[in-house]
């Protein structure tokens, strides 16, 4: 998709589209800082939704996308404007929209739109949509042209069906990440349906892997965290971990041999999955959401003879998304983030890169005007 869009051509082809300039910081290569640049966004229709942005989270995906990590299946198109975990303030909406009002605390994800008609889209897995979904940054345009530019700006506007409701009493800094790093942990475990009386693994504590705690924690689930750092264990305890073992020590791999219902792994590095294949009961699974590079040798054996499954899993749907968001809302949970000034984002991907960070950057969008 973000290979040929910057062909796209806009709804309104004929004419010039109404728009209007914003300010955001983009990239303009893979070896480039990010910068100012003036972008522009549309004049909101009948059932669009403006949003003056007040946070955005930083995924590590933004990283990878700015540096054109991922040119084989999804190459950049510059200027790159990133952000994907978008919280901020309804400033308009269209005549026709009834998900929202001005002044609402509102939220968009990693999606702005999808065909709206495949299978997938129509039992609300837009995420998995057949025609693929339009990226929140570095998508197809329809409506300008060109490319989607995302939350590292001061405003966006979309389509009223891929805005989300931000409950009240969630802190609107930590509800930023929710909209990536809560929804890719919070989906697989919904969907293997983890609960009361399992026994759960969490593999790697970073953005995605303390949203993993929090959520199976709150579920009901034993939880215990797999890393390689000693020094991460008290956090994972007060994160919602019951149990921390070192996946390096192999003594204490081979204890829990054969016992968990359920394993998330949320690492992108390379590791031995099998390690953790062994792990598993009887019809146990095993479901990535971190991506390593490179493709990973695989013991079938270890599948065959207790029927385990090696799954994998994206972000949740606009229906779970927001399912998810209320969930935080009930039980009060957030991801821990460093707020971050904007002109600060280049520091932020250098001390991502060393893993310096508990455990989510968020960007107050405020410094953009400062």
């Amino acid at each position: 998709m973000a290979g040929t869009s910057s062909q796209t051509l806009p709804k309104t082809a004929g004419k010039a589209p109404s728009a209007h300039p914003v300010k955001a910081y983009a990239a303009h290569s893979a070896s480039a800082p990010l910068a100012p640049l003036s972008i522009r966004r549309r004049a909101p229709g009948p059932q669009d939704v403006q949003i003056d942005i007040l946070y955005c989270g930083v995924c590590h995906s933004d990283l990878h996308q700015v540096r054109n990590e991922w040119e084989s299946a999804m190459p950049t198109v510059y200027p790159c404007v990133p952000g994907h975990e978008i919280v901020g303030r309804v400033v308009k909406a269209g005549s026709k929209v009834q998900k929202v009002k001005e002044g609402d605390l509102a939220a968009v994800g990693c999606m702005v739109d999808s065909c709206r008609k495949c299978a997938s889209c129509r039992e609300g897995l837009e995420q998995y949509c057949e025609n693929t979904p339009t990226l929140t940054y570095n998508g197809p345009d329809a409506h300008l042209g060109g490319v989607t530019y995302g939350g590292y700006s001061e405003s966006i506007v979309v389509d009223e069906a891929f805005v989300l409701r931000v409950p009240r009493g969630l802190d609107p800094a930590g509800a930023a990440p929710l909209l990536c790093a809560g929804i890719t942990t919070y989906s697989p475990l919904r969907h293997w349906n983890v609960r009361t009386g399992q026994k759960v693994g969490v593999v790697g504590l970073g953005g995605l892997g303390h949203m993993a705690l929090k959520f199976a924690r709150a579920f009901g689930a034993h939880v215990v965290l797999f890393t390689t750092s000693a020094n991460k264990t008290a956090d994972a305890m007060r994160l919602g971990a019951h149990e921390v073992v070192l996946s390096k020590n192999e003594a204490e791999m081979r204890q829990h041999l054969a016992s968990f219902d359920f394993i998330l792994d949320a690492v992108s590095a390379e590791h031995n999955l099998n390690a953790y294949l062994d792990l598993l009961k009887r019809d146990g699974t095993l479901t990535m959401v971190g991506a390593p590079p490179q493709p990973v040798p695989l013991g079938v054996f270890s599948l065959l003879f207790k029927r385990r499954q090696l799954a994998g899993s994206a972000i949740g749907g606009i229906r779970e998304t927001q399912e998810m968001l209320d969930f935080c809302g009930e039980h009060g949970i957030t991801a821990d983030v460093e707020t971050i000034r904007m002109q600060h984002i280049n520091d932020a991907y250098e001390r991502l890169l060393r893993g310096d960070v508990k455990y989510r950057f968020v960007i107050d969008m405020a410094s953009l005007h400062s």
